[in-house]
């Protein structure tokens, strides 16, 4: 990771509030109350908690989308109010939408357009997205008849088009199966390995786990817990021992020996894979 002390981070999030103000006589709503963090360059940062933790509203400040009531965001040393510090920024929302008419090729075109490009370099660039998110064979479809992965990840592409240092997204593999949550989740490995900065909100926690270096978690518009993934999901009173082809015989000599130490024997059996993993092995397709 890039030392941060030689340039800015790639966000920063400094006591942010946000409050939306409601109706005559009806109580203002804080969706967000004095919240700091900070994204490294080249890490994947997931910002995760329930529904209405006020994770959306946080990316929608730091994307300079909503005003802060009170604090301050930056994208690379840029404060977020200035127009200048979103062009190094590719944003997938949860619902991207896009022209139904258009085919993948002419709907990245048209993005590409909306960000000064054009010609040949658009062409090249647009055709690379579109093989690097696997749509290759989806070029000339009209996006009407995409599947909600399809679309997830045709977000990417776009978000990727103008080649940024800075990709937030915000709840990508939502209603996406789970073998395209798999093709996303590969492409935001992919990201990290490129050197670019990824932030990304999901309340689905298995999903965070597998990608992000750095985790914070939300709750009640408030940062409750923060720090690297390792440190956070690990138990610290417990160590985990693994072994094959371990004989019963083996399996209570090691537990009597660890009981006559003063260890807690906590369980004992086979490792369990996930119900996710169980469905990817059964449905793919074998190799040629």
């Amino acid at each position: 990771m890039p030392d941060s002390t030689s340039s800015p981070p790639a966000v920063t999030v400094e006591n942010l509030t946000k409050v939306f103000k409601s109706g005559l006589g009806k109580q203002a709503f804080v969706a967000v109350r004095d919240l700091s963090l900070t994204v490294q360059k080249g890490e994947v940062y997931g910002l995760i908690g329930p529904n209405g933790s006020g994770k959306s509203t946080t990316m929608k400040a730091i994307l300079g989308l909503l005003s802060p009531t009170v604090g301050k965001t930056t994208i690379f040393g840029k404060s977020s109010t200035e127009v200048e510090s979103r062009r190094d920024v590719g944003f997938l929302p949860e619902n991207p939408y896009f022209y139904k008419h258009l085919s993948g090729l002419e709907t990245l075109l048209f993005y590409g357009r909306l960000c000064s490009m054009s010609g040949r370099d658009l062409q090249d660039k647009a055709r690379e997205m579109l093989a690097l998110t696997g749509l290759e064979d989806a070029a000339n479809r009209r996006v009407a008849g995409f599947s909600k992965g399809m679309l997830q990840r045709l977000g990417l592409a776009q978000a990727l088009l103008h080649e940024p240092r800075l990709i937030i997204l915000d709840e990508p593999t939502a209603g996406v199966d789970p073998a395209g949550s798999r093709k996303i989740r590969d492409l935001i490995m992919g990201f990290k390995e490129r050197g670019i900065t990824v932030l990304v909100t999901s309340h689905l926690l298995e999903q965070i786990q597998e990608v992000c270096d750095r985790v914070g978690i939300m709750a009640h518009g408030r940062m409750v817990r923060e720090g690297k993934l390792d440190d956070l999901i690990a138990v610290e009173n417990e160590t985990e021992l693994i072994l094959a082809d371990a004989s019963p015989d083996l399996l209570a000599e090691i537990r009597t020996l660890a009981e006559s130490k003063g260890a807690k024997w906590i369980r004992s059996g086979h490792s369990r894979t996930t119900l996710e993993r169980l469905f990817l092995e059964s449905t793919e397709e074998p190799k040629s």
